[in-house]
C-alpha cells in the first residue's frame, strides 16, 4: 500500500498524485502543512518538504524527483508505451529536464510565488511568514510567467507533447504547476493558444479529475480551472 504525504496545493505533490493516477496505482493521502514542522513528519523527512511516499511501511522516497524515479523503477516497465519515461537516454535526458524546468526553475519563478503568497499565508500564522500576500512578490511572478509561456508555447508547437512523441513526466510536472496558478486565475491562456490547446489535452484525462474537484475553503477556482474547453 502506498501513502502519500502531501499538500493539496503544493504544485510537487500535485505532480507526484498525477502520475499516480497514469500508472493505476492506489494510494491513501495524508495532507501536511510544511511550515508546521512536525515532529512526527520530520522524523519521515528531516527536510519537512512534501511529497514524501511510503510504500508498505519501508523507507520514506522524499521529493518529486526522487518519487518520479522510484515509480518508473517499480512501476513503469510494466506500463508498456504507457510508460512516462522514454526508453532513449537522450529523451530521458530531456525529460528530466523539462520536470527540472517545471519543478524547480517555474516554480520557483512563478507558481509558488502564487501558491505561497495567496494560499499558504492564509493558513500560516504570522509567526512563521503569514499573513497579507505581497504585491510585489506576485507583480514579479506575473511578469516571469510571459517568458515561461513563450518557451511553453514553442514546446507545445514544435512537438507532439512537451519532451517529443510521448506523453511523458514533462507534462506532468508543468500541468501541475500550471493547475496552481490556474485556480487562482494568473495563467494568461490568452497569450499562448498551443500552450492552452496543449493543457487542455492533459487536464482532460482521467488522473486530473481529483484535482480538479479540489476547492480551498473561501477561495473558489477560476472560471478556467475545471472547463475541459476552457
Amino acid at each position: 500500500m502506498l501513502t502519500l504525504y502531501h499538500h493539496p496545493f503544493s504544485p510537487s505533490s500535485r505532480f507526484v498524485r498525477l502520475i499516480l493516477g497514469e500508472y493505476g496505482a492506489n494510494y491513501e493521502m495524508h495532507t501536511i502543512n510544511p511550515w508546521e514542522r512536525r515532529r512526527e513528519f520530520l522524523m519521515l523527512n528531516p527536510a519537512g518538504t512534501v511529497p514524501v511516499l511510503i510504500e508498505n511501511g519501508g523507507t520514506p522516497v522524499c521529493g518529486p524527483y526522487a518519487i518520479m524515479e522510484y515509480l518508473d523503477e517499480t512501476r513503469g516497465y510494466a506500463m508498456g508505451d504507457r510508460r512516462l519515461m522514454p526508453d532513449h537516454p537522450e529523451l530521458r535526458a530531456e525529460t528530466r529536464r523539462l520536470v527540472e524546468w517545471g519543478l524547480r526553475k517555474f516554480d520557483d519563478e512563478v507558481a509558488g510565488h502564487f501558491v505561497r503568497e495567496r494560499i499558504y499565508k492564509q493558513d500560516m500564522p504570522r509567526s512563521v511568514g503569514g499573513g497579507e500576500p505581497d504585491s510585489a512578490i506576485l507583480r514579479v511572478a506575473r511578469a516571469n510567467i510571459h517568458h515561461h509561456m513563450r518557451y511553453f508555447g514553442y514546446l507545445a508547437a514544435s512537438r507532439k507533447w512537451l519532451g517529443g512523441d510521448r506523453l511523458s513526466f514533462a507534462d506532468f510536472a508543468l500541468a501541475a504547476e500550471l493547475s496552481c496558478a490556474d485556480y487562482l486565475g494568473e495563467v494568461p491562456w490568452d497569450t499562448e493558444e498551443n500552450v492552452k490547446a496543449w493543457y487542455a489535452r492533459v487536464k482532460s484525462r482521467p488522473s486530473f479529475r481529483p484535482l480538479l474537484s479540489e476547492k480551498m475553503l473561501g477561495m473558489p477556482p477560476s472560471m478556467t480551472y475545471a472547463d475541459l474547453d476552457f
